[in-house]
């Protein structure tokens, strides 16, 4: 490789480097409040609101089927709670995109193993290895259960339902 191809590629190398690093976070605080069913928002002990979505996970959108009852559940398990935040990154929404643990529950694959979630396959890469293949067999122990959303025979996976026109 040319010397000049050899400083692109280590140039290229410590800029993803140090954007990785600088999009990771950790927060501690209370999650007080639920958007939907893979959204939450933790507030941290300086009073700052952090708003995350799951990682991993990607539940039916508000106006789906099941969509309010993933709400409800992920409210269940989570609101008034304190939770701890591991956020790798930051989507294009501006939301950290954090695995979220309270009270020793990973709540975005119990939100899975409930039925109230898909595993996020398209993003997965991304994910622990260990997380990537707990949550793959959570959905598909939900799915072989009939359990939440996979009760009915054909659910609309939500990155599908966002793409069909509205109104």
């Amino acid at each position: 490789m040319h010397l000049a191809k050899r400083f692109a590629v280590a140039v290229a190398v410590l800029a993803l480097t140090a954007y990785g690093a600088a999009t990771a976070a950790e927060f501690d605080g209370t999650i007080v409040g639920v958007a939907d069913g893979d959204t939450v928002t933790l507030l941290d002990a300086s009073k700052t609101q952090h708003r995350i979505r799951l990682d991993g996970i990607d539940a039916p959108e508000r106006t789906q089927p099941y969509g309010q009852r993933a709400r409800q559940s992920l409210a269940d398990l989570a609101h008034g709670r304190t939770a701890h935040a591991d956020c790798p990154k930051v989507d294009r929404y501006g939301r950290a995109v954090c695995r979220v643990i309270v009270d020793g529950v990973d709540i975005g694959f119990e939100q899975i193993r409930r039925g109230f979630a898909w595993h996020y396959v398209k993003y997965a890469r991304e994910q622990r290895t260990s997380d990537r293949a707990s949550y793959a067999r959570a959905e598909h122990e939900a799915r072989s259960a009939g359990t939440g959303l996979w009760s009915f025979s054909d659910p609309t996976p939500p990155w599908d339902y966002r793409r069909i026109p509205k109104g």
